[in-house]
């Protein structure tokens, strides 16, 4: 039975901790699932006693666990933190939304963004991805889908969308850590010299341009790497490229092809008029999230989607840069957007803690190594301090005497190794 709202507000409510909430910190939790209880009343119901886990008392930087009961007492609720009410969306918005979609798992939503559409909205943006995302929330109490990461308007390709606040917290671990691997295609101006290779340029915001454009910048810019491989050569016209970034920094890969010489087709910020081919050529920008390989909350085997623990998913190009390339006469099968690095496996949690164990086995075993010889030398010191001391041939059993003393009774004997 579904209580009033003001009822509510007067009993106990009981909460059991789900899978997307395991391991999150209590107050945390608070955020996600009551977000309109604001910290200082989760500090003085924890301290207080009133918030319980399992019936046991509770700190907000306490974790949960999938399965604990949470007990939380009425009330609370701060009015200016109110849930707000989603815009409704229309048919073609929502159609909109559902056309992007190339793979549905459990825990995510890959869509193939097109060219021209924004990530997120802005001071002028009003049609963006972030903004069609009810689209895809069937039930009032289902959580709203998060973006995790972005593209660039003008950037076409995969786009990773969360299910829910826990998959967006795992999701992002991964981005900013590092360990999920992204390929893009580019074509670009003319063809590098080098087939392949790293580019290592720090990069900056450019002064004077409102932090929407960045440049090289060797003193204060922020560390950026991109690898390259070229695919193919159309003469010395133009070339198409994989770009994997190996951090992640706005207009990275713009402002990388650009500084060395070979501008992204279509990219005039950076690339001013030289960015432009004549011909049958697209003025848009071409470059697209080809690919992206990234490890995922579900559990190994629980979902043949996910790839055994990795959603693994490509996108198909966008009308523009397909036409492209079939001008300049490139084959898409010439490259299946691998990774131009080579990737460990993900190990399991439970392969992490084996390792960890070994690695904890190893150094008590060689710390023992080091406390015997330490205790062999130091014994040895002593022992041949003794003899210089009291002359040869004189041995002692037991503790040595204290300066000044005399030794011990009994009858001489060696000491104990």
């Amino acid at each position: 039975m579904t209580l009033p709202s003001d009822q509510m507000k007067q009993q106990v409510r009981q909460f059991t901790i789900g899978e997307d909430d395991d391991g999150i910190r209590l107050d945390r939790w608070f955020k996600r699932n009551l977000p309109a209880i604001g910290f200082a009343t989760i500090s003085r119901w924890a301290r207080t006693g009133q918030i319980r886990v399992d019936g046991g008392r509770a700190k907000p930087e306490d974790r949960l666990a999938a399965g604990q009961v949470l007990r939380v007492p009425p009330g609370g609720e701060a009015k200016h933190k109110a849930k707000k009410a989603r815009r409704p969306l229309t048919e073609d918005e929502v159609q909109t939304a559902r056309d992007m979609v190339i793979r549905e798992t459990p825990s995510a939503i890959v869509l193939n963004k097109p060219p021209g559409l924004a990530t997120q909205g802005g001071s002028k943006t009003t049609k963006h991805v972030d903004g069609l995302l009810d689209a895809f929330v069937t039930e009032d109490d289902q959580p709203r889908p998060r973006l995790v990461h972005r593209l660039d308007k003008d950037t076409s390709g995969v786009l990773l969308i969360a299910r829910t606040p826990g998959s967006a917290a795992s999701y992002s671990k991964r981005f900013s850590g590092r360990s999920a691997r992204k390929v893009y295609w580019a074509l670009v101006v003319g063809v590098p010299e080098v087939r392949e290779g790293t580019i290592d340029a720090p990069l900056a915001k450019q002064p004077g341009t409102g932090g929407e454009k960045m440049h090289v910048d060797e003193e204060n810019g922020q560390t950026a790497k991109t690898r390259y491989r070229v695919v193919e050569r159309a003469g010395t016209r133009a070339a198409w490229v994989e770009l994997e970034p190996l951090t992640g920094r706005t207009h990275q890969l713009r402002v990388h092809m650009a500084a060395i010489g070979h501008p992204i087709v279509g990219d005039g910020k950076y690339g001013g008029q030289d960015a432009f081919l004549t011909g049958a050529i697209s003025r848009k920008m071409h470059l697209h999230a080809r690919r992206l390989i990234i490890g995922t909350p579900e559990r190994k085997g629980a979902d043949s989607a996910t790839g055994g623990g990795k959603l693994d998913v490509t996108a198909d190009l966008p009308e523009h840069f397909a036409a492209s390339m079939e001008a300049l006469g490139f084959e898409e099968s010439l490259s299946d957007a691998s990774p131009v690095r080579d990737e460990a496996p993900e190990r399991t949690p439970a392969e992490k803690k084996q390792a960890a164990r070994r690695h904890a086995k190893q150094y008590r075993k060689d710390r023992r190594g080091e406390r015997r010889g330490r205790t062999t030398s130091a014994h040895t010191a002593k022992k041949a301090a003794k003899k210089n001391a009291k002359g040869p041939g004189v041995k002692f059993k037991g503790k040595a005497p204290k300066r000044g003393g005399k030794p011990t009774g009994g009858r001489p004997k060696g000491p104990r190794t």
